[in-house]
């Protein structure tokens, strides 16, 4: 576990939350919050780095110090934590999961009990350091890093790309050092020297010192030897040999006060150096969907916003504006000086005028100010001094790994220069130079070293390729590379783990998207078009990119020709098929792609497609509440995986014809197939296996067998599911099984409880994600739950006007299961409003749509709802006409083993005998079922059924 550091001396006020230093949690009232020690642990850690996005991995080492964890377990913990503080409640937000870097605690706070900082003495210091910059955004704990290193090493090379802001840190480095030199600091900028032989003067001149004509450097040695003195050698890139050298002899020569930080595009390669390279400040992830405040806590967003508002007076940055800002910040790769360029023409172009501009010229032409060096005035003159000092061969490996998108390994960068003297041992060196000049980016995953051209390099080097005449042919070559390399990924998609193919696998979407492009392009090639595309599928499952999926493989389909592809054809459509399904839910057009899928696979004796498009089949029939037709199919889906030696598909089966007996209202034999899956399924976890059902089969027999669960009483069990599978849905990473868990089980069992927080956390969920693709299907439940809530929270305009538009947008997606759900819910608001006519008229809509489909797991409750209904109009017999309709409810609940739906149908029958002096009556009905519905946590329903049977009376709530 982790220590207590200076945070420890704080107490930390957060919302309704106060942080002590033992790391205990109080809420406002003083009650203890209960958190796991590891909840405490991670919290612990996020407080001491607030606003700042904390890794992963950096959670991992702090919190499991000797022990590797997985990261399905931090997710547990950090869902645990976000569940404690009411995460999401009320739109008050605490942390923020940042896609693919880790986690950042964002509500503000108040520390107490701080340590007040030391100020320094101030005491002159001869130095001809140019001014330090009033504030560094994003680079406070950079300069801190270095000014440690260059205490310990005595020589610091700061290496990176040009404008990413090398010599501002340098500078700030040297100004916070200032007091360890009492011989001074010398500044020596090189950037205008054009001959490596004036070096050693230029150090002479700064020095004050003058030099011996046959020895120089021994000159510059005696002048530095026993002092105290930083020498900051800035720009060494275009002189670098003579710097290297000059610098190597101090350094060893010069005594042990000397130190000597040097800025360069790459590092200078000799004794006593130690390089640190700077990284670009911090953008948004591209899939980040950010408030204007979320935005900011990003170093890029910040340089960027303050830079504009510098040079249009009282810019501001707004929700609607952050978006756009935080993708400039990306396509400006977090370089510095890019983005204080950028942001001065947001006063002549606006935001959305520059961000539209942003191409590759445009971006490479931007000016930037006039007393700026001339190689920083337009971010093509930067690009242009590190160009030249390339040779030749780098040059033109440079201007070709242009053609590449996104990361590289070595064997892309061999494949894909095309030169007669390209061997792959030249390539490889040329390679390693462009990465040591900072011009190629360079990571390590795992074991496989990444390669990367930042964006601005890219576009420069686009230009120069373009130049050279060779775009056509490097477009073709490098769409069969990838090709290639797609089909050697889908042999591993069969054998390999899916988190491990993923991992080892993502960095293919920037290329695979390019080489598509070209692909389909009129200069393409449509065979290679439709290879590419089918390669591409996993990747687009496993990334969860399901439009971008659907538009590209219709474009391959319409490539096809000739009966020949059949199964080409076959695999494309039944791919066609799952993404309409998530964009579109289960319209006709979905129904046309799995039926076609189902044609072909039969005509080829394909049984594993057959199964697949069965199951689509069925899902269409099911969502168009078809149950019987489905019940049909399911079973001719077990028919089939019966032939088949994976007892898995056999489990499929029970899942499918467990699902709709459930519909039917014939719960105990659907719970008896749902629990043989559960039991028997094994879940597969090569990607192959993962993806033919779209969803992972056996979280969802899960969802309805909580639902279940929860109507035969169960209802402690129930929750307990719920939580649990949307954790295992969380922990794998798997957006749309977790969209489907919130949607099918989730949301429901909440609203069931009316547990309104719990509904109001599942359903904010539900909204996030559905947000993050903008996929219509999931974006209409996250509408429909929240309205819910909104009505039984009392607002009722508010959440008649939402519930309405959910129905309409419902209709629209033709998705017919739990409709009537929301329709009864509707109706219930708008007798609540007043509105009785228009509630019967939607109550009336329900049941007969609960008739002829058959649907009848939820007809007890529009029973019900009639029998109050009835009451409400108050007619002569109202009475009598509402005990018959509850005397139903009772009735048919009883016959389907649904001990929720009877229990509500006998509270209300309960009131209205109570109001006829019928209280033996009453407690004869009632009290039975409070037995069967014992709950160690307390129930709303199970509440209202005790202190019913306990009163002698008690008012209709309708009244």
């Amino acid at each position: 576990m982790i220590e207590q550091d200076a945070l420890s001396i704080e107490r930390i006020r957060f919302g309704p939350f106060t942080y002590f230093p033992a790391q205990q949690l109080l809420t406002e009232d003083g009650n203890v919050v209960n958190l796991g020690s590891r909840a405490r642990a991670i919290l612990f850690v996020l407080l001491e780095h607030h606003g700042e996005v904390v890794t992963k991995g950096h959670l991992g080492q702090r919190v499991w110090p000797e022990t590797f964890v997985e990261e399905a377990n931090l997710r547990v913990h950090i869902a645990a934590l976000r569940r404690a503080l009411g995460d999401g409640q009320d739109e008050r937000r605490y942390i923020l999961n940042v896609s693919g870097r880790g986690y950042s605690f964002v509500h503000p706070v108040e520390r107490e009990g701080a340590q007040p900082a030391r100020e320094k003495p101030a005491r002159p210091v001869p130095s001809n350091l140019p001014p330090v910059l009033s504030r560094i955004v994003g680079r406070k704990a950079t300069v801190q890093t270095i000014a440690s290193l260059l205490k310990e090493q005595r020589f610091v090379s700061l290496v990176g790309p040009g404008g990413i802001g090398k010599s501002t840190v340098a500078i700030a480095v040297a100004h916070e050092m200032e007091d360890s030199f009492g011989d001074g600091i010398c500044f020596v900028d090189l950037a205008a020297l054009s001959d490596p032989l004036l070096v050693a003067g230029a150090l002479a001149a700064a020095l004050g010192v003058g030099l011996l004509t046959d020895a120089p450097v021994q000159s510059l040695i005696n002048a530095t030897r026993g002092q105290r003195r930083l020498l900051l050698l800035d720009s060494c890139e275009h002189v670098i040999d003579a710097v290297a050298s000059l610098a190597e002899h101090l350094f060893i020569h010069g005594g042990e006060g000397l130190h000597i930080l040097a800025t360069t595009r790459e590092p200078l390669r000799v004794r006593g150096e130690r390089i640190h390279r700077l990284s670009a400040l911090d953008a948004p992830p591209s899939d980040a969907h950010l408030t204007s405040a979320e935005a900011l806590q990003y170093p890029a967003v910040q340089l960027f916003v303050e830079r504009a508002a510098a040079a249009l007076n009282g810019f501001q940055l707004i929700d609607a504006e952050a978006p756009l800002v935080a993708d400039l910040c990306r396509r400006l790769d977090g370089i510095a000086l890019a983005l204080e360029i950028a942001a001065v023409r947001v006063g002549s172009l606006g935001v959305a005028g520059l961000a539209s501009r942003l191409d590759d010229r445009f971006r490479l032409e931007l000016t930037g100010r006039r007393t700026a060096l001339r190689r920083h005035q337009t971010l093509s003159t930067m690009l242009d001094w590190s160009y030249q000092l390339l040779s030749p061969f780098e040059q033109l490996v440079l201007r070709q790994l242009a053609i590449l998108a996104g990361s590289f390994t070595v064997d892309d960068a061999i494949a894909i220069v095309a030169d007669e003297e390209a061997t792959d041992e030249k390539v490889v060196d040329a390679l390693a130079d462009l990465v040591e000049k900072s011009l190629v980016a360079f990571d390590m995953h795992g074991s496989q070293a990444r390669y990367r051209l930042l964006d601005m390099t890219r576009a420069y080097a686009v230009l120069k390729l373009t130049e050279s005449g060779k775009v056509a042919l490097l477009r073709r070559r490098h769409a069969e590379i990838f090709r290639d390399a797609l089909d050697q990924a889908a042999l591993a998609w069969a054998v390999q783990p899916a988190p491990e193919w993923t991992r080892d696998h993502r960095h293919l979407i920037d290329n695979a998207r390019a080489a598509l492009e070209w692909a389909f392009s009129p200069d393409g090639d449509s065979e290679i078009a439709v290879a590419l595309t089918l390669g591409t599928v996993p990747l687009w499952f496993q990334l969860q990119l399901i439009s971008e999926a659907h538009g590209q493989v219709r474009m391959a389909l319409e490539r096809i020709d000739g009966a020949g592809c059949a199964k080409v054809q076959m695999r494309l459509q039944a791919a066609v098929a799952w993404s309409l399904m998530q964009i579109k839910g289960q319209v006709e057009e979905t129904r046309v792609a799995w039926q076609r899928t189902l044609q072909l696979a039969e005509d080829l004796d394909d049984t594993d497609y057959q199964l697949r498009a069965l199951w689509g089949l069925w899902s269409y029939l099911l969502n168009r509440s078809r149950f019987r037709e489905a019940l049909a199919l399911a079973h001719n889906f077990a028919d089939i995986a019966a032939r088949r030696s994976d007892l898995n598909d056999s489990h499929v089966g029970h899942r499918m014809i467990g699902y709709i007996l459930h519909l039917l209202g014939r719960q105990t034999e659907a719970r008896h197939h749902l629990q043989h899956m559960v039991n028997g399924y094994v879940v597969p976890v090569t990607g192959d296996q993962i993806i033919r059902f779209v969803f992972e089969q056996k979280v969802m027999a899960r969802c309805f067998l909580a639902r279940i669960l929860w109507l035969q009483g169960s209802f402690d069990q129930a929750i307990s599911e719920v939580e649990d599978i949307v954790a295992s849905a969380e922990a794998a990473d798997d957006r749309l099984t977790l969209c489907q868990v919130l949607v099918q089980a989730a949301c429901p069992v909440a609203l069931f409880a009316d547990d309104l927080p719990r509904a109001r956390r599942f359903t904010t969920r539900l909204v996030e994600e559905s947000a993050r693709d903008g996929i219509e299907f999931w974006q209409v439940w996250g509408q429909c739950f929240a309205a819910i809530i909104a009505v039984r929270e009392g607002n009722l305009p508010a959440g008649i006007k939402r519930l309405g538009d959910a129905l309409e947008r419902l209709r629209g997606i033709s998705y017919g299961v739990y409709y009537i759900v929301i329709l009864a819910e509707y109706a219930q608001a708008l007798a609540k409003a007043g509105e009785l006519q228009r509630a019967n008229d939607c109550l009336a809509e329900a049941l007969a749509r609960s008739e002829e489909n058959e649907e009848s797991w939820f007809a007890p409750e529009l029973r019900r709802l009639s029998g109050e209904f009835a009451l409400l109009a108050d007619g002569p017999h109202a009475a009598l006409e509402a005990e018959r309709h509850l005397t139903q409810a009772v009735e048919l609940a009883r016959h389907q083993q649904a001990v929720f739906w009877e229990i509500k149908a006998a509270i209300s029958l309960s009131r209205l005998w109570r109001t006829q002096g019928r209280a033996m009556e009453a407690d004869a009905l009632l009290s039975p079922l409070i037995h069967r519905c014992v709950s160690e946590v307390d129930q709303v329903v199970v509440r209202e059924a005790k202190e019913l049977s306990s009163e002698a009376t008690r008012a209709h709530p309708f009244k």
